[in-house]
């Protein structure tokens, strides 16, 4: 079960204060996926986030010629699916559990609630989300000079 101190290390968090933790806490919804099974598929609408308590996922793209481009791995006190809280746009990628792994889901309409009381936990975040999206981007031109 996850506590305020976990969510206080994943780093999309540890910049907010106790009392916002307490409240993104308590506005997640543990889920659990087996093996193989997809938490989320490109194109499809997003809801939320996920925070890994455990287990491993891989972050897969697909072209539009079919093939498949691994893009990440990610594990215990990782998040995914953050730009959907924001944005509401549909998943840039699917992602898969390797193994069974453990959940918490934030969705949008929990976190907007969140920051609509407290505008700072935006301010906090969003260069995070900024960083991630760079990141990404870049992992992916990356991947696209070596074909």
């Amino acid at each position: 079960m996850y506590t305020i101190d976990d969510l206080k290390k994943v780093n999309l968090f540890n910049a907010l204060e106790q009392k916002h933790l307490k409240a993104i806490l308590k506005a997640c919804t543990p889920r659990t996926f087996q093996a193989g099974e997809n938490l989320v598929e490109q194109d499809a609408q997003g809801v939320g986030l996920f925070i890994i308590e455990s287990g491993k996922v891989q972050v897969q793209k697909t072209r539009k010629d079919g093939t498949v481009m691994i893009i990440a791995d990610h594990t215990a006190g990782d998040v995914i699916g953050e730009m959907s809280i924001l944005d509401g746009a549909p998943r840039t990628a699917t992602v898969k559990a390797l193994e069974p792994t453990t959940c918490l889901v934030l969705t949008s309409w929990s976190f907007q609630s969140i920051m609509e009381d407290h505008p700072e936990v935006a301010v906090k975040i969003l260069p995070i989300v900024v960083r991630r999206f760079r990141e990404t981007n870049a992992a992916l031109m990356e991947l696209q000079s070596k074909e």
